[in-house]
């Protein structure tokens, strides 16, 4: 084989390759232009989710708020029926009641506590007494009532709990 042969052959296979490195090329551009506008699709569609969050909540927000003003309105014209009264115990009896409806309505349970063994989870002891006919740990008074929303603690109980002065034998 001549040198010129060798040449030509030698080119021929360098140009195969360099056309197949530029199709490989262009191969992955266009797969590189494909991520990014998926990428950029992406992106898109999280900042419209997350405005799309934003206004709901705000429109919940708003609701609620109305919810409320409207209940403390309530309240308000209660109040004043109740202090153009003449006899005031009717309309207070009115705003516990319309106080009592809205607790219902949001599943607000009052914590059963007087008697009852104190529990760090429901109750807050404010203080303590040295009594001998209640049992050790016993709730003996109610400072604050306690309550829940569900099986949650809106308030804990404040209360007076009792610590016996009398060792019992053994201890």
């Amino acid at each position: 084989m001549t040198a010129k042969k060798f040449t030509e052959k030698k080119k021929e296979t360098h140009d195969k390759e360099t056309i197949s490195l530029k199709k490989e090329v262009e191969k992955l551009k266009q797969e590189l232009n494909e991520k990014n506008d998926k990428l950029l699709r992406s992106y898109a569609d999280l900042q419209n989710y997350q405005k799309r969050i934003e206004k709901e909540m705000t429109c919940k927000e708003d609701e609620t708020r109305k919810k409320y003003l409207l209940e403390i309105i309530d309240l308000y014209e209660l109040l004043k029926k109740a202090y153009e009264n003449t006899n005031p115990k009717d309309g207070i009896q009115a705003i516990i009641q319309n106080i009592q409806h809205l607790l219902e309505i949001e599943q607000v349970a009052v914590i059963d506590s007087l008697g009852k063994s104190f529990d760090r989870s429901c109750h807050y002891a404010i203080s303590t007494v040295e009594k001998n006919d209640y049992k050790d740990g016993q709730i003996v008074d109610e400072i604050k009532k306690g309550y829940m929303i569900g099986n949650k603690i809106l308030r804990p109980s404040q209360v007076v709990v009792v610590k016996n002065i009398i060792k019992k034998e053994g201890e």
